[in-house]
């Protein structure tokens, strides 16, 4: 079997490609096709585990579903860790190998082409379509060499192009037209239409301007999808998200997260945000914690010892010392887990810089990084209850102390996490917890709080999918869309 490809690149970043390669593979399966994703890199520290053993971004575990396949490596073969404004962590077909500046990976990256192609001509030797995403903007020229995420790939793979535009920021026309403007004529002719995304009003006040674009690029618009409020409700694939308004349910239990400057896998949030008794805030740099807050959860991060510092800085220290002592709930996962503690010790800086640093010393636990990374999809028992839970481990480091001998998890007879005597400050490196019904709704009640005991999240995860798919669907000329897919190898018509 030989796939066609087609790939979505954009005039920017957040125009709405993961979204969009989501709802083309929902449809491509609902039209009987066997389709997967495909993103060649990807820059997130939101990252999924995988049944091979390795990671992907999150982005590419949601079109997978959208797809009806579990996470593969293959699906995002090059994903970048930031760790810091100016180092990563490389991972490379979902194993992590090293880290390293911005500009040492910008003078290697196209050595790692190969794999990218490895990974995607295995996906179009399985499938009947591959839809790809690109990175970023084709028109950031200045990266243009060696490029892997954009037209590098499109070009050394002969993927034909869809351009994405958002209205909604404004500046559509001249930012399509000005990508055209800016590449060269081989790059440009592996654009075969484009797409205008996130419209708000009548879009037949915007005949004309499609008139404009399509007379000064020579491309057809293949639809104008509206503003889909359902794309809210899928788990986000960037930090970016989070610096907009959240909307708040206004449940009686308030939990609140600070915003950490590495912050990673926030998607464990999801499931308690759609509860209704629930009222989630997402509380950014510059604000104390909320004193009416019943529960503060700390999440995963890329950088622990940078992140407990910035936490610091912020004065959440005190506020979560507070909280805890007026005898109100905290919850750290993976990397805030480890905070918790009375000691983080990096002696190698496996999370970026070798030091060390003072917990916040709720928990009676200490935390060794050490190179070994563990990822891996884990299921066990909840040690407070019979129930079975389903999620992932993605970290480094080992944590050890009295309070484990209180953990949250057992899993393979390995227990996970740990609990304080009153079982009020607890820690874990489980993600994906609060996507198990059953947890989450034994999880509120204990912290006060009230769940809906008839929601499964999972469907609600396929329905926004569906949903999605279908407001897709009503705006785009989908069949003209799926024949500008080509083969690999495919090449533009000379002009």
């Amino acid at each position: 079997m030989t796939a066609k490809a087609l790939m979505l690149q954009g005039t920017g970043s957040d125009v709405g490609k993961s979204v969009l390669t989501a709802a083309l593979c929902r449809i491509a399966r609902r039209r009987g096709l066997s389709v997967a994703p495909f993103k060649p890199q990807n820059m997130s520290n939101n990252a999924a585990a995988c049944p091979d053993g390795g990671e992907i971004g999150r982005a590419q575990a949601l079109q997978a579903l959208a797809c009806g396949l579990a996470p593969h490596t293959d699906f995002n073969p090059v994903l970048l860790k930031p760790e810091t404004d100016r180092r990563a962590q490389l991972v490379v077909q979902g194993k992590a190998v090293t880290a390293m500046d911005a500009a040492h990976y910008m003078a290697h990256r196209g050595e790692l082409m190969d794999k990218v192609i490895e990974s995607f001509s295995r996906l179009t030797a399985s499938h009947d379509l591959v839809i790809v995403e690109g990175a970023g903007s084709p028109s950031e020229i200045n990266l243009r060499d060696r490029d892997i995420a954009n037209m590098g790939f499109a070009r050394r793979a002969g993927v034909p192009v869809c351009l994405i535009g958002d209205i909604d920021r404004g500046g559509v026309i001249a930012s399509l037209v000005g990508t055209q403007s800016v590449l060269d004529p081989e790059d440009q002719a592996m654009i075969t239409g484009f797409l205008i995304n996130k419209f708000r009003g009548d879009p037949a006040l915007f005949e004309d301007g499609i008139r404009a674009i399509e007379q000064r690029t020579g491309w057809p618009c293949h639809g104008v999808i509206p503003w889909l409020p359902v794309s809210a409700e899928l788990p986000a694939e960037d930090a970016v998200v989070l610096s907009r308004p959240d909307r708040s349910t206004g449940g009686a239990l308030k939990i609140s997260a600070p915003m950490l400057s590495r912050m990673a896998n926030f998607d464990d949030a999801d499931p308690l945000k759609h509860e209704p008794g629930v009222d989630f805030r997402w509380i950014p740099p510059g604000q104390h914690i909320p004193r009416d807050t019943d529960v503060i959860i700390l999440f995963g991060t890329k950088s622990t010892l940078g992140d407990l510092a910035f936490l610091r800085q912020q004065g959440w220290d005190h506020d979560i010392i507070a909280h805890a002592r007026s005898g109100g709930r905290v919850l750290g996962i993976c990397g805030g887990y480890q905070m918790l503690g009375r000691r983080v010790v990096d002696p190698v800086g496996v999370d970026g810089v070798p030091g060390e640093a003072q917990g916040l010393g709720l928990l009676n636990v200490e935390t060794l990084m050490q190179a070994d990374k563990k990822v891996a999809p884990v299921s066990g028992d909840c040690a407070i209850s019979t129930m079975t839970v389903l999620g992932y481990e993605i970290h480094t480091g080992r944590t050890t102390g009295e309070d484990t001998v209180r953990p949250m998890f057992n899993f393979d007879s390995e227990p996970d996490g740990a609990r304080s005597a009153d079982g009020k400050i607890e820690g874990t490196y489980l993600h994906g917890a609060f996507a198990n019904d059953a947890f989450r709704s034994a999880w509120l009640t204990r912290a006060g709080g009230t769940a809906d005991t008839h929601a499964i999240y999972s469907n609600t995860v396929e329905r926004a999918l569906d949903r999605l798919a279908d407001g897709v669907e009503a705006k785009v000329n989908i069949d003209a869309l799926l024949e500008s897919a080509q083969p690999p190898g495919w090449q533009p018509a000379r002009r």
